[in-house]
Order: structure tokens, then sequence, then C-alpha cells
């Protein structure tokens, strides 16, 4: 089966929603597709228990509304199958999307950085932990260790606290000079300064990162260190980020230029690929307001609406400056590279410790030597963590792009196709 769109939006988190409204007005035939089964994205995520977000409600209302948008839930690209053509696949089929214009709105993932214990039971990630929150996950008296960078700690605590647990310690590797530098310019963005003074907490301690999870077959306390001091905290869940990477790998295997970890795009969100932008965190983190304003620009001038979309750069300049300040204060320290012993495992998709990769010169030779990345998240984690640890580029994905059923490539396989996926 093939659908044919005008404008096809993959992402439906806050830009990709943002994007598909300013383009709605066009009376375009709109795909918006993500691999979540709802919209929102990770910050706007639904579940049983996900507090309700206006500005989410009022896209998703929108988006109802809207004739000539339709909606993809549960629905993952896992190979390029032509020029303007993809194929997709969600829980009961695959099928072949065409398309005149495409805009990137891939989001970001957490950065998990190994480190001794981590692949202990009771222990995720910052915003693994909120998403397990949203989906019910009972938290009520359990101890809780957060720690990475980031904005994203506090949310995460609060998250916890609101399902019941006792925030122990919330671990922020930046200095206490960076956050006491960061928090002199929130007056600049009203919201966000509201958003910190709600959020504060007084178990927030700067200059301090995790060691070590302690514990037999599950998590049973964290080592911290604060300064130059080691403290060892007693709890059942640890939840660590070390802030957050741009989804680029989708748009860099499409051909989209990717510069500082991130998808090059001008002024009016247009990718170094015709016929193709980008909005959002797949651009560079920035929060979900930055990537509203990308969104909407990216959409009208997805339909020729330049005037609408320049009348949004000075919007876009001021929630861009935000983002800068945060790329500049929350920036990783080195000697967080010195958290893996040789025997932490970096891919737990595959088993492979730290020691078999690091003595390589590059991702290749390590995934050919170790398999690691060849696990089912495809090295989005172990990748990640490479990146930063050893300074390794992350690689550019092969077709499937993610797990995909055989039923599903079979027929991709044959088409004559010189982007038609390797079927191994």
């Amino acid at each position: 089966m093939r659908r044919e769109f005008d404008l096809l939006i993959i992402g439906a988190g806050p830009a990709g929603m943002a994007a598909a409204m300013a383009a709605s007005s066009s009376g375009k035939r709109i795909a918006l597709l993500d691999d979540n089964p709802a919209t929102g994205g990770q910050i706007w995520r639904a579940g049983a228990k996900a507090p309700v977000y206006p500005a989410a409600e009022k896209l998703r209302a929108e988006l109802d509304a809207a004739n000539n948008i339709e909606l993809f839930t549960g629905t993952r690209v896992i190979a390029q199958t032509a020029s303007h053509e993809l194929l997709l696949e969600n829980a009961l089929h695959s099928w072949r999307i065409g398309y005149g214009q495409l805009i990137f709105c891939t989001g970001a993932r957490e950065v998990l950085l190994p480190f001794p214990g981590w692949t202990l039971p009771g222990v995720t990630g910052a915003g693994g932990l909120q998403a397990l929150i949203k989906g019910g996950m009972p938290l009520r008296h359990q101890r809780v260790v957060i720690a990475g960078s980031g904005p994203l700690l506090l949310a995460s605590a609060a998250s916890a606290k609101s399902a019941g647990a006792q925030v122990l310690h919330i671990a922020e590797q930046a200095s206490s000079a960076a956050l006491a530098a960061f928090a002199m310019h929130l007056p600049r963005w009203p919201s966000k300064l509201l958003q910190a003074v709600q959020l504060f907490d007084r178990r927030y301690h700067g200059n301090s990162q995790v060691v070590e999870a302690l514990g037999d077959g599950r998590l049973e306390a964290v080592r911290i260190r604060q300064g130059n001091r080691l403290r060892e905290i007693p709890c059942e869940r640890l939840a660590c980020g070390f802030g957050l990477r741009a989804n680029t790998e989708l748009a860099q295997t499409l051909g989209c230029s990717i510069g500082q970890q991130a998808i090059e795009v001008d002024d009016l969100q247009r990718t170094t690929l015709p016929d193709h932008f980008a909005a959002g965190e797949c651009t560079g983190i920035g929060g979900n307001e930055l990537a509203q304003v990308e969104g909407a620009i990216a959409g009208f001038a997805a339909i020729g609406e330049q005037a609408k979309a320049q009348a949004l750069f000075a919007k876009r300049q001021h929630w861009q400056a935000f983002a800068d300040l945060l790329k500049k204060h929350f920036s990783l320290n080195p000697t967080l590279k010195q958290l893996p012993a040789a025997d932490t495992l970096l891919c737990r998709c595959e088993d492979v410790p730290y020691g078999a990769v690091a003595g390589h010169a590059d991702w290749r030779q390590a995934k050919l030597s170790s398999r690691c990345g060849m696990g089912a998240c495809q090295g989005r984690v172990c990748a990640t963590a490479a990146e930063f640890l050893l300074g390794w580029p992350t690689p550019s994905l092969r077709a499937p792009f993610v797990p995909a059923r055989v039923a599903s490539l079979l027929p991709a396989a044959a088409l004559p196709s010189a982007a038609q996926p390797a079927v191994e």
C-alpha cells in the first residue's frame, strides 16, 4: 500500500504539532506521524498520571478540527524506499508514504552516561522516570536520588514528589557558580523564572556527581561525590540524565547536513536538502517554547507563507537566547569521562564493557569487534555515550532504521531503488 501527501511531518511533539497547524491553512494534504501512542512528544507525554498541559490541549483540539491533517501515531520510519518516499510500520501493517515536502521534528533523547551499577534494576533516566510516572508507575514512599545535569533534574524531582516519593538528593554536575550565573539571567524570561521558583528544591546541589549505584540484584544505595566529599545514600530508585542529544540520524541518512550535533537549517528552518525542513530539538536543544516557534516557522515556510514565518523571527530569537544560556551553563564537565570503569557496561543490549570499546579508533571498528550498538536500540544509547566519552560522532542509520518485522521489509527489498533497505 502507498499513500501520498503534500507535506509529511515526522514527530508530533510541540514542534510537529505547531508545524502542522501553521501549514493547515493551505489546504494541503498533511501527514503527522509519531512513534508514541499519542501526540505531545516526551514533554507533553500523555498517560494515566500525566498532568494536563494547556498548550498541548489547545494544539490537540486544533489538530482534531483540521480536516486536511491525518495523524499516524504508533508509527515508525523503517526505511527510505525512494526519493521523497519512506517505508512506515505500525502495530498492524506497513506501507509506503510519498511526500512533496518533509519537516523533521524528531526531537531529542536523553544522554545516559555509564557508571558502575547503572544497569541495576531501579536505575532509569531522569526523563525516563517522568515517563514511567506519567504512565502510572507507583512510587509512593520510595526513596529517590536524581543525578546528572540540566533543568530536567528538577522537573523529574517534582514529578517524583507528586507521585508520593521521597527525593533525598538532586546531584547537578554543573558548578555552583554556573548555577548562580544562570539564575541571574532568568528574569529576562519571566515564565522560566517562575518555573524555577516553583521547582526549587533544597536538596538540589551543584558540583555533585553520581559515582556508583550499589546493590545485589537491585539498587540499594547510590554513591555521590559532592565537591571533595563522598556520600552513600540508601534508596530504591536512581534517575540519571546528562542533558539531551538531538535526534539527527534520520535527517543525516536522508542527506541533510549536520553541524554541532544538530540538523543545520537556515532562517526559514530549511535544511540543506531541498524540500526538507527541520524544527524543534533536532535543530538544537532549546525547550518546548522554542520548538513551537520553530515548528510554526517551518510550517509557514513549507506552504510559501514567508511573511508569516518572518513575523516569528523575533520570538524565535528570544527563546534561542534562553537555549544558548542553557548550553553555556550546563555544559558537561570533562571529569564525567572518568565515570565508567573498564568492566562497566557501555552497550546494555549486547553486554559490551567500556574497556572493550575504548581501545578502538572509531565507532565502526568498535562495532565490528564487539557488536557494540547492534542490539535493539541500534546504538542510540551507547553511541551517544561514546560521542561524549570518546569523541566519536554518532553514526548514520542503515535500513531498517529501527527493529522491524520481516514482512514489512520484504516488499521494500523488491523495489527497484538505490535506497532499498538491506535485509540482513
